[in-house]
């Protein structure tokens, strides 16, 4: 018997994430793990009376991939998927990781190089609205229980619960955060050894309500892209392509992060960094703020919502935030503010350990 919390969770992604019309050609992208969210999905669509596609990826896919491309399979553009993305009206991505950590041994190199080549097909399916409208999410396995210290009950007691809730109750208390940021010239930003002046690029913030990822529950918005000074220690560890990078330390001058260092796996964060041009500087500054989402559990669908955090994206601007920054790199690494963290906006207090508007 289906879990009903799937079935509940199909439903809103369908309807209230990429809200599914007739007649529409939507992409359902994940791999065999959630099969029974793929399966729920599927019908939601055809119910919609759209034409779902399904694209079911296999276990240990990305690590034969990348261990044994050439340079040239590597920095291959994938016309035909970007062909087939092009067509798609709906874009629904589910992660379903069995193997959090398979390619921690894979040369960074080879994905900052493969990230390069498939940089186009990325920013169509963030940034191509209206053209396509997207939204990623997860399926409870035991791979994501076990990064999360949680039993697989646990996690999907944390995962349902951080979905399935009131989002126009939430989105009322985003807005008024949303408002602050997008009246302010400056938002300075101080917490444990981090002191950092962003200016914000012009009304860039935006309030993601489930409508961008499921769960919602962030504002984010974009800085002037030569206008971030100071430094800022990230509080929890960033991980990317199964690599963690422990207590990161970043210094920005003019917008361009020039100094980067870690406890673990530096060489990785530098060589992400220098993806290319625009991957040393921030496309975005995000806010936490998913009632639900209280625990740090090694995924950033979740962990970049954690109430009373702020999130910093290297690389990548939102094109519905203006995209003052173009990179093939978007990488968010969350820092918490709940413990003697304050937040200024011209240099009016609106954030001390939680939110003051």
């Amino acid at each position: 018997m289906t879990d009903e919390r799937i079935i509940k969770l199909a439903k809103l992604v369908v309807e209230h994430s990429v809200f599914v019309r007739k007649g529409e050609n939507v992409m359902i992208s994940s791999g065999t793990e959630a099969v029974p969210l793929v399966r729920e999905v599927y019908k939601q669509v055809l119910l919609k009376g759209a034409f779902p596609f399904v694209n079911l990826g296999f276990q240990g896919a990305s690590y034969i991939y990348f261990k044994h491309a050439t340079d040239a399979q590597l920095k291959a553009f994938p016309s035909v998927t970007f062909a087939t993305i092009k067509k798609m009206d709906k874009y629904i991505g589910i992660g379903a990781d069995y193997n959090t950590r398979e390619l921690s041994n894979i040369d960074p190199k080879k994905i900052a190089l493969r990230g390069k080549a498939a940089r186009k097909i990325g920013d169509y399916v963030a940034n191509g609205k209206p053209k396509i409208h997207r939204c990623s999410m997860d399926f409870p396995t035991n791979a994501l229980a076990q990064d999360a210290e949680m039993s697989l009950e646990e996690y999907e007691d944390f995962l349902y619960g951080a979905c399935l809730q009131d989002w126009n109750k939430l989105l009322a208390r985003m807005k008024k955060v949303q408002n602050a940021m997008n009246n302010a010239k400056e938002i300075h930003i101080i917490g444990s050894d981090t002191d950092l002046r962003i200016k914000p690029f012009r009304k860039s913030f935006i309030v993601d309500d489930g409508k961008e990822n499921m769960p919602g529950g962030e504002v984010f918005g974009a800085p002037e892209k030569f206008e971030v000074e100071g430094h800022i220690r990230f509080t929890y560890p960033a991980i990317r392509s199964g690599v963690e990078v422990q207590n990161i330390f970043a210094e920005f001058k003019k917008g361009k992060c020039i100094k980067a260092t870690a406890e673990k796996n530096e060489k990785f964060l530098n060589t992400m960094l220098d993806t290319d041009k625009g991957s040393r500087y921030i496309g975005e500054l995000g806010i936490g703020m998913n009632p639900k989402v209280t625990k740090f559990t090694k995924n950033l669908l979740f962990d970049e919502k954690i109430c009373n955090t702020i999130h910093l994206a290297f690389g990548m601007a939102y094109k519905e935030c203006g995209e003052p920054n173009k990179s093939a790199l978007h990488w968010d690494i969350v820092k918490d503010l709940s413990r003697g963290g304050r937040i200024y906006t011209d240099k009016k207090l609106v954030f001390k350990n939680k939110w003051l508007v």
